[in-house]
């Protein structure tokens, strides 16, 4: 699994949509929509704060990805 696939899968396990993800994190829903797609990948500031907003540790949200 790839961080984007990750993202989406918590993202929509919540019901969210993107650009929900984003006003919450303070970013765009197009930002969203390429992490998403893997086209780019979040900088850790972003990590941090996903991992903030869905409530699991950094090891729960890289555990799958490889």
């Amino acid at each position: 699994m790839k961080i984007g696939e990750r993202i989406k899968e918590l993202r929509t396990e919540r019901g969210l949509s993107q650009a929900q993800l984003g006003k919450a994190i303070g970013v765009s829903q197009k930002a969203i929509d390429y992490w998403e797609r893997s086209v780019n990948e979040p900088k850790a500031s972003y990590i941090i704060a996903l991992v903030n907003f869905f409530g699991v540790t950094f090891d729960d949200f890289f555990a799958e990805i490889g």
